[in-house]
């Protein structure tokens, strides 16, 4: 495959989980009408996880963004799923399974220089108890949820609350074996 086909398989995966996310921010629709068929370098994403408890998010400190979900770029030919999970590993040292269902989309830019583009978020669930393995000059840490941090994303804190929030519903509408 050449570089616009491996282009061509991650826009089409990641299209089809924003038709699958949960919720769709900044205008997703109209962005990713304008992109078509053309070829997005970079796309982006990103994993929310969270405790078993809901109660914390796992972090990484970036030296100008602040506090940031682990994500990062779509590589050519790799799925926004993909890229989360690796990126996950790359920054944390965690590698759990994402849940099946796309937590959000957004548009953003990940550098001034750089045009805005699409962003997949995915939920997980780990266990804070495990060592964090991050990367050298990102630290990551597990952030209580009812705390404020500082990111370069400010819409982020309570989108990932409110992401917290639906899972926590889900779970307590699922029925009890007992």
């Amino acid at each position: 495959m050449n570089r616009d086909e491996l282009q061509r398989r991650s826009l089409e995966a990641a299209l089809g989980d924003v038709a699958n996310a949960r919720v769709e921010y900044d205008d997703v629709a109209a962005w990713a009408a304008a992109a078509g068929a053309s070829p997005v370098d970079p796309l982006g994403a990103e994993v929310w996880v969270f405790d078993a408890e809901l109660s914390q998010v796992l972090l990484v400190s970036h030296p100008w963004r602040g506090w940031v979900p682990p994500g990062g770029q779509v590589e050519p030919g790799e799925t926004p799923r993909e890229a989360a999970r690796r990126e996950l590993r790359e920054e944390t040292g965690v590698d759990v399974e994402l849940l099946a269902r796309p937590a959000g989309a957004c548009v953003r830019s990940f550098h001034p220089d750089k045009p805005t583009t699409l962003s997949l978020s995915y939920a997980a669930f780990a266990d804070p108890a495990a060592p964090l393995e991050a990367e050298p000059g990102q630290p990551a840490a597990w952030m209580p949820l009812g705390q404020s941090w500082e990111t370069g994303f400010p819409d982020d804190p309570a989108r990932i609350r409110e992401h917290a929030q639906w899972l926590a519903g889900l779970a307590a509408a699922r029925p009890r074996n007992g």
